[in-house]
This record gives C-alpha cells, sequence and structure tokens, in this order.
C-alpha cells in the first residue's frame, strides 16, 4: 500500500455532507504525525481547503508547570501526562458541532508547550484527522476514543529505526546527542511498551518505511 492508497481510503471515509475522525496511532518515531500531516494535505490538495484538519492529540499535553507540579516533568510524553478528558472531549465535539468552527490547541515544540486556539476545524471540514501515541490503549478514558473514529490506523516501524528518528529529532530540539539516546530509550521507549501491543486493536497496519512517512 502507498502513501496514494492511504490518502484514497482516508478521502473515501468522508463522503460530502458528512464528518469523520481518522485516528492514526504509533510509538514515538513511527511517522504517526509525518503521515497524518501528509493525508490531509493531499485529500485539501484533490478534495479543497478544509476539507481535512489535522488534529494532533499533542496538543492535550499537560502544560510544564502542571507537570511539575505533579512530579511527571522528567517522563513528558507518558499516558498520564495528557489531558485524556479533554482530548475525548474535543473528538465528541468534532462530530457533534458541525454548524460552527470548533478550535483545537495545537502543541509548539519551540516552547515545549500547547497553545489553546490554534487549530480551526470549520464547518466544511469533512474529514479530522488526529494522531497520538494512545489512540488505542485499552483503559479509560482512551478506551472510548475507538468507537468515535471511522477508522484507526497503526503506523508500525522497527524500533531501531524508531530510535534513530528519536535520537535525531531530540539532537535537533536542543538535546545532547548523550541526552537524546537516554531520552529515546527511557522515556520514549517505556512509552512504546504501552503503545506497540495495542496495534493489534487497529482497522489497518501501516509500515512506517513508506515513501514519504518519517518522524
Amino acid at each position: 500500500m502507498t502513501l496514494d492508497d492511504l490518502v484514497r481510503r482516508a478521502l473515501a471515509l468522508a463522503p460530502e455532507g458528512a464528518r469523520v475522525v481518522l485516528g492514526i496511532a504509533g510509538s514515538p518515531g513511527s511517522g504517526k504525525t509525518t503521515l497524518a500531516r501528509a493525508i490531509t494535505e493531499r485529500v485539501n490538495g484533490l478534495a479543497g481547503d478544509g476539507v481535512a484538519v489535522h488534529v494532533p492529540m499533542d496538543g492535550f499535553h499537560l502544560a510544564n508547570a502542571s507537570l511539575d507540579a505533579l512530579g511527571r516533568r522528567d517522563r513528558k510524553g507518558a499516558i498520564d501526562t495528557f489531558d485524556a478528558w479533554g482530548y475525548l472531549g474535543l473528538l465528541q465535539r468534532l462530530l457533534a458541532e458541525r454548524d460552527h468552527a470548533v478550535f483545537a490547541p495545537a502543541f509548539e515544540r519551540s516552547v515545549d508547550e500547547p497553545v489553546a486556539g490554534s487549530i480551526a476545524v470549520g464547518p466544511e471540514t469533512r474529514l479530522v484527522v488526529t494522531e497520538g501515541n494512545y489512540l488505542l490503549v485499552d483503559a479509560e478514558p482512551w478506551s472510548g476514543i475507538p468507537s468515535l473514529l471511522a477508522e484507526s490506523w497503526f503506523v508500525a516501524t522497527p524500533a531501531a529505526e524508531r530510535e534513530a528518528r528519536l535520537v535525531d529529532r531530540h539532537t535537533r530540539h536542543g538535546r545532547t546527542p548523550e541526552a537524546a539516546l537516554a531520552w529515546a530509550r527511557d522515556v520514549d521507549g517505556a512509552n512504546a511498551a504501552v503503545i506497540e501491543p495495542t496495534r493489534n486493536r487497529a482497522t489497518l497496519v501501516v509500515d512506517g518505511r513508506l515513501p514519504g512517512i518519517g518522524a
């Protein structure tokens, strides 16, 4: 299956007059964000601007001040460092409220914080592409997400490839190579141990090494 095949499949999920949510899950470094962005961009190129909108789960990271207060800053990205109920509530709103714009938060890497109201999902939007680590985890409230998705895709990438991508990402964002490797193994690796078993709950497993997909 090629990226073009995935784009056609995504667009077919959302006929005119409908709104659906496509969920893309995967471990850190799998390429799920790149895939979500590519799907969104190409669907809009085929069907018109605003038909698809990318709404990442990362907008629901807890603020750094909250993580400091909870003692979780040193493992940011773990399942308990997100506002899971808020994310679930947004997905429900996106499906229910179609006569006005719904605004979603984004995650801004330059400040390492979520930014509220950054993404507008207008009445014209038919396909919401959401992606994140924990979409298929069978624990409340995450377990309420799959029933809201038209399909769920899991991006599967070998562990060594994911680690190499993560080390490159973390060094680009300011960590030393040693600190980047430690984070990729100790924090991202621990999260992947929770995420990888959830691939069996996905509608479709996508190879994260396909051309056009990367970290």
